[in-house]
């Protein structure tokens, strides 16, 4: 690299030699052409690097994580039969087996009457008033397969809102969770089997289902 001192001498004039045939005029001229060049050269020099600078592996930043889904989005569940989920709050706590006894609360809509709650476990109270969740065995085949495909894939803690087509639904009228007032059981069961509509090729969306999960505890077998 080019020191100060060596540019600021570079700046200097250089000589004219009077006993050439030059004018002076002539001399001066060529003379302070050539010091601008030469002046431009060594500040160019003084003010450039020779070489580019090393890069330090430290300063270079680590390739950024996939971004995590977002809790706005649905998703299908895996194996679920088309069953679609939305997290509403990710649990901490452990994810239930096949055998594991689990408590749930939940909201119970039926889609195909303007999403109209049939039941709800907040409403199911015991003798103090407090609500009693659902209980039921992972894998026992008791209770309708979209709720149960939902409640496997869920954290103790979590919330989920899940879409269960009519395949993943009520298949009798035996199937848990029931409701327990007859009336709103009654208008749930017409609804989803109702022989007419079914006749008209209106099964694909009678029994959807849309629940609103809350995994309360679970407990090995």
């Amino acid at each position: 690299m080019i020191s100060v001192a060596t540019a600021a001498f570079a700046l200097r004039l250089p000589s004219c030699d009077l006993a050439q045939p030059e004018t002076l005029a002539h001399c001066s001229l060529r003379s302070a052409s050539s010091s601008r060049r030469v002046a431009l050269t060594a500040l160019s020099a003084f003010l450039l690097p020779s070489s580019p600078l090393p890069v330090s592996l430290a300063s270079v930043p680590p390739p950024s994580p996939p971004p995590p889904r977002r809790l706005t989005e649905f998703f299908v569940i895996p194996d679920s039969g088309g069953v679609k989920a939305l997290d509403i709050r990710d649990g901490s706590g452990a994810s239930p087996a096949i055998g594991d006894k689990v408590a749930v609360h939940y909201y119970g809509r039926l889609a195909a009457k303007q999403g109209w709650r049939f039941d709800s476990t907040y409403e199911h109270k015991d003798e103090t008033g407090e609500p009693v969740p659902f209980v039921f065995i992972i894998g026992s085949g008791k209770v309708i397969s979209g709720l149960e495909a939902a409640v496997r894939t869920m954290k103790v803690g979590g919330i989920r809102r899940v879409i269960i087509p009519p395949s993943q639904g009520y298949q009798n009228t035996s199937q848990e969770p029931i409701p327990p007032n007859f009336f709103d059981r009654q208008r749930l069961f017409t609804t989803i089997f109702n022989p007419t509509r079914l006749a008209n090729g209106e099964g694909s969306t009678l029994g959807t289902l849309i629940y609103d999960i809350e995994l309360i505890s679970l407990r090995h077998p």
